[in-house]
């Protein structure tokens, strides 16, 4: 039987978390205790006070033995999220880790080892994820409709020029903090569109398929802080398959995301959009299934993925629709474009 109420801590708790995580613990009926960490006191002060929290902490080993937790959030800045994610699985407890889920395919792949061992869950909050548009897409594929998947067309764009430029993220100026610079826009901690938004189509893509990235030769175009605002990459995945990926920071403002991704397969192909809200397959059979969606359906859930966890961590039987496997991929894509801009060269996974 699932637990009335579980404690959640949650590690780093920046921007995002108090702009999204901690809103969305304090108001779900089956969260107990809220136990946080941040490093500086005068932020960690600031959260306490914004959210009327008691369980506060500046080092997040300390909060992890003293308090009774069932599950953790780790928002921590990209390139810390592998050790404290280690640090909450050797605790034996489930994890919410944001994207990205590592900055190195080893530290990815040994997260996924590490909690299979310990027998607990990682949880990726890829919010895409958590929509009925992927949910079809993701049975579409499985059901077969596009046979086998031969190539996929994949582009994320989104209204992030100031972010990744290293200037403050406008959509922000009203928040309890800011997006910092050191996380977003610094080339050496894993800065930059790749590890901080192509991510997040990556999740939806390795939600909708079951492939295995195995090399890519990769491209990148600058932003003024030394980071990626464009990626353009050739991959193949370990079935021999082909993607053709886009990513690109700088929408205009007047405009949202854009996840477009194109599948096709030796039956037919499956079309993703979540700009427009369309799932489609269209097979060589003449068979055609087009999902009847409601406005809003493309919009990025926020929520969900925490109201999920909380339930994984209750010991709710839950779909994980962004697991640890799906992070890992993602992780390990990412990681080679990186070395292949680097090096000017296809490099392998």
């Amino acid at each position: 039987m699932a637990r009335e109420k579980v404690d959640i801590g949650v590690i780093g708790v920046g921007w995002w978390a108090s702009q999204s995580h901690l809103p969305a613990l304090v108001a779900n009926p089956h969260v107990g205790i809220i136990a946080v960490n941040r490093p500086d006191e005068e932020g960690l002060a600031t959260v306490a006070k914004a959210f009327n929290l008691t369980h506060t902490y500046r080092d997040a080993a300390e909060m992890l033995d003293k308090e009774d937790l069932a599950g953790v959030v780790i928002a921590s800045p990209h390139v810390l999220h592998a050790e404290h994610a280690r640090l909450a699985i050797a605790h034996g407890l489930n994890i919410l880790i944001e994207k990205p889920m590592a900055t190195t395919t080893a530290d990815a792949r040994d997260l996924v080892a590490q909690a299979k061992a310990k027998g607990t869950s990682i949880m990726m909050p890829y919010g895409w994820n958590y929509t009925s548009l992927t949910d079809t897409a993701h049975r579409l594929i499985k059901e077969g409709w596009v046979g086998e998947v031969r190539h996929v067309v994949a582009q994320m764009a989104s209204a992030l020029t100031d972010l990744f430029a290293g200037e403050p993220m406008l959509e922000t100026r009203d928040h309890l903090f800011r997006p910092p610079a050191s996380t977003w826009a610094d080339p050496k901690r894993s800065g930059g569109y790749g590890w901080g938004q192509l991510t997040h189509g990556l999740g939806a893509l390795f939600r909708i398929i079951d492939l295995e990235p195995a090399r890519a030769f990769a491209r990148m175009g600058m932003s003024p802080a030394g980071v990626d605002f464009y990626d353009a990459a050739v991959v193949e995945f370990a079935n021999g398959a082909t993607m053709a990926l886009s990513g690109s920071a700088t929408v205009p403002k007047a405009r949202g995301f854009q996840v477009d991704i194109r599948i096709f397969g030796t039956e037919g192909m499956l079309l993703f959009d979540i700009e427009r809200a369309r799932v489609e397959a269209v097979r060589h059979d003449g068979k055609i299934y087009a999902e009847p969606l409601p406005p809003g359906a493309g919009d990025y859930e926020t929520v969900a993925p925490i109201n999920r966890f909380v339930d994984l961590c209750r010991g709710e039987k839950i779909v994980n629709p962004a697991d640890g496997v799906i992070g890992a991929r993602a992780v390990a894509l990412l990681d080679t474009l990186y070395r292949s801009a680097k090096s000017g060269r296809m490099e392998e996974v």
